[in-house]
């Protein structure tokens, strides 16, 4: 055991037991893929269906029958394929987000998948952690361990050496090395729950979406019990009349729905991880759309968060070379910290020091932790022991027993530094007769990044507003925000914290930054902005950044974040910086567009099919299209919509949000727009070509598949005209010219239909191609009368 303890457990040995106790995860219910596939061929929408399929086999139209069986298979294949292809996608952004651990193996610390640990192993376990499995404690003081995920107790618990501290428990303060016990299902964790990780939940604008669903549903079902009722009152045959019935709704519903939701978001995912941003929750990508205030740490992101040390001021009886020794026995090396490797790095740079330090040796070591504030290591060497400690400067000054007579030397020190945009850090030791005794401060700078200014530059074009957060001084705060002109109204923590709600409000939304600012501070900063009617974006790191994460409408984890802040977070960034998070934006409200689209292209088609056969039936009794033109016209609407998830759009300058009443009006339009357009190709039909009955049917299945396609280039392009970059993508007119085309063989040949011929085929398409124009007009008009009385995106809109 103490050889395993020195060294770990071999590469070879960790193999054998993954063989034989399996990847340290819970095991997910998978559902085979036939059972998956087979689902598509139960619920109300499949049910109508195959309804509608036994009704024309009970009339013998077989003919129907056929092409409503082909539809319910397609409908069925396509929804799978979409859907399959979105869960991999998923399923690769999970393994992104996957867990690590700090392992000892072969004698070495190393990062490895938590999935990988197994029982024997030894791993290190500090603040921020996700515990990987169950582990048994040693080497350390002692851990506090949030264990609330598995008993639902809220404080936190002490562990302490020989404990057992159970996998999916987050650690809030210490660090201790640890002997894995239990992994997978045999973890405490893994015997009384299984994570769902992949629990979903509706965002704003599924919710929305849905409800169009629910109107289109209901609209459909109104309008067919008129027909229904009509025609039964007209004494026409039952079967028949139920099975057009049947077929109309099922035309009118959003079949596609679900399909186009999951795979609009998924390749948005996909999209915005080639971008450095991981969703771990794809409902995010909606709210990051809406996001119109973004609250940026500085280190790291607006910041390089590459340490170094630019000074040192030393008090009297030390010199630099002494505090650089005992700077670096107070830092460890393992624990990727980043002061404790800017002190090393800077201690290492001298061979001398190096030497030094090799006479000592550390018996004890206490890591940096939010509380305490500073690290503290035992030493023994030179026949003797002491104590080095390295931390805020002002916590090292409440340690030293002539604080009260070096107080205002150490505050100006921070003060000089500060206005250079340097963080101080202090450094003390234990003398002789074990009080400690300040030894000097290190100038630690953090440069900003070289795309900073530029980043913000783009946020503001943007309507977004980025407001930076730091832990760091007031001057320094205020000196990287002049570097990259973020404004320099950066105000303390203390301004906000103790006022009423509406004078915090008012403060926290002039300022252009806060500092000096602690984890909960976040919170209250998300809280009171959102308070005030905006959509936040928040960033963080640290485990008790969680919180304020979880509260912002965006929590968006930091490159390097703990497993803690990761699992809070909506977002996850893999590489640093700010330009990151625009990108994201940007991406967010690409996809928003494309569902935006997708609404009001779905309800006008809608509107225009359903009620132009509604009045057709009342007014004329003339159905303008059979039941099995429905189905093919159905089956071809919903091949290009899938498309949409691909397009090409614009990037609104301003946070966007869903928008009832515009989307409502505009489809509205659109679609009575295209009956207006069917009923005059209707009266061509039959006053100027005198075209029987069955040929006026087939023209106007045409003109509703080909027009009926070109509504969806109007419904891209919103207020924009059709021809207004940026253009439709390859693949989006590829599916939408093929199905036009498969639709005008179908009407020309006379398949399922009577022929029409090639010159009325290229008369109805010269037709929906002027309408297509005029409507286009129409709808700019109206979308500019819609702004002129502010029916646009705006925040805080109600959705349904």
């Amino acid at each position: 055991m103490d050889t395993e303890r020195k060294k770990g457990l071999s590469s070879e040995e960790a193999k054998k037991r993954l063989q034989q106790y399996g990847p340290n995860k819970i095991s997910e219910k998978k559902i085979s893929p036939i059972s998956k596939f087979l689902g598509y061929f139960w619920g109300p929408i499949p049910w109508m269906i195959e309804i509608a399929a036994a009704l024309s086999a009970v009339i013998r139209h077989w003919e129907d029958f056929g092409v409503i069986f082909a539809m319910l298979l397609i409908n069925a294949a396509v929804g799978f394929w979409q859907e399959y292809k979105a869960d991999n996608a998923i399923e690769l952004l999970k393994k992104k987000l996957a867990l690590k651990a700090r392992v000892l193996r072969d004698g070495k610390w190393s990062e490895a998948a938590a999935a990988d640990l197994v029982p024997g192993d030894l791993v290190r376990v500090r603040l921020g952690d996700i515990i990987p499995a169950d582990i048994k404690l040693f080497n350390g003081e002692y851990l506090l361990v949030d264990e609330s995920v598995l008993t639902g107790e809220s404080l936190p618990v002490e562990k302490h050496d020989s404990d057992i501290a159970y996998a999916g428990s987050i650690v809030k303060q210490g660090e201790m090395d640890a002997l894995v016990t239990g992994t997978g299902l045999n973890t405490y964790f893994g015997k009384t729950a299984q994570l769902v990780a992949g629990a979903k939940t509706q965002s704003h604008f599924q919710k929305a979406v849905i409800k169009i669903g629910d109107y289109l549903i209901l609209s459909a079902v109104v309008l067919v019990m008129v027909i229904f009722t009509v025609a039964l009152f007209r004494h026409e045959k039952f079967f028949e009349i139920l099975q057009f019935a049947l077929i109309l709704v099922v035309a009118s519903i959003p079949v596609a729905l679900p399909a186009v939701l999951t795979v609009t978001m998924a390749v948005g995912a996909a999209m915005l991880a080639k971008k450095e941003a991981i969703v771990s929750k794809l409902v995010a990508i909606e709210e990051m759309a809406g996001v119109d205030i973004l609250c940026s740490d500085k280190t790291g992101t607006i910041t390089k968060n590459e340490l170094s040390v630019k000074e040192l001021k030393v008090f009297e009886g030390v010199t630099q070379e002494e505090m650089l020794v005992w700077g670096r026995l107070a830092s460890r090396g393992e624990d990727k910290d980043p002061i404790d490797e800017t002190i090393i790095a800077r201690a290492n740079s001298d061979s001398q020091i190096g030497q030094k330090v090799d006479k000592y040796h550390v018996t004890a070591f206490k890591p940096f932790d939010p509380v305490a504030k500073r690290t503290e290591a035992t030493v023994q060497g030179e026949g003797k022991s002491f104590k080095v400690t390295k931390g805020a400067p002002q916590i090292i000054l409440s340690l030293v027993p002539d604080k009260d007579k070096i107080a205002s030397r150490v505050e100006g020190i921070i003060n000089d530094f500060a206005t250079r945009g340097y963080r101080a850090l202090g450094i003390a030791r234990t003398d002789d007769t074990g009080q400690w005794r300040y030894a000097g401060l290190f100038a630690i700078y953090d440069p900003p990044r070289e795309d900073s200014a530029e980043t913000i530059k783009t946020a503001k074009s943007l309507g977004l507003e980025v407001k930076m957060v730091t832990g760091d001084h007031v001057a320094v705060a205020k000196e990287i925000a002049k570097e990259v002109g973020l404004g320099e109204n950066i105000l303390p923590a203390s301004s906000f914290v103790d006022k009423p709600d509406k004078e915090a409000q008012q403060i926290i939304a002039h300022a252009d930054g806060f500092a000096q600012v602690f984890p909960e501070h976040k919170y209250k900063i998300v809280e009171e902005l959102q308070a005030a009617g905006h959509i936040v974006g928040m960033t963080g790191d640290g485990v008790n950044d969680a919180p304020a994460l979880k509260k912002a409408d965006a929590g968006i984890a930091v490159a390097g974040a703990t497993d803690a802040a990761k699992s809070a977070a909506a977002i996850v960034l893999t590489s640093p910086g700010l330009s990151v998070i625009i990108d994201a934006v940007k991406e967010s409200r690409k996809i928003f567009k494309r569902m935006n689209s997708y609404a009001i292209y779905r309800i006008a088609e809608t509107t225009r099919v359903l009620l132009f056969m509604t009045l057709a039936i009342l007014i004329f009794n003339f159905y303008p299209v059979t039941a099995i033109m429905i189905v093919i016209l159905a089956i071809l609407n919903d091949i290009p919509i899938m498309m949409i998830a691909y397009d090409n759009t614009k990037i609104y300058n301003k946070p966007v949000n869903w928008n009832m009443r515009r989307v409502l009006t505009l489809s509205t339009v659109l679609g009575i727009a295209g009956v207006f357009a069917s009923f005059f190709m209707f009266w061509i039909g039959q006053e100027v070509f005198h075209l029987d009955r069955q040929t006026i049917q087939t023209l106007m299945f045409l003109k509703l598949a080909v027009a009926g396609h070109m509504t969806i280039y109007l419904a891209r392009t919103g207020e924009d005209p059709f021809w207004r970059r940026p253009y439709p993508a390859l693949a989006l007119i590829l599916a939408c010219e093929a199905t036009q085309i498969v639709a005008t063989l179908f009407a020309v040949y006379g398949i399922f239909m009577k022929p029409l011929g090639w010159p009325l085929a290229f008369f109805v398409w010269g037709y929906a191609f002027a309408f297509f124009v005029v409507t286009d007009l129409i709808k700019i008009r109206v979308d500019r009368i819609m702004d002129h009385f502010g029916i646009r995106f705006r925040r805080g809109m109600q959705t349904g």
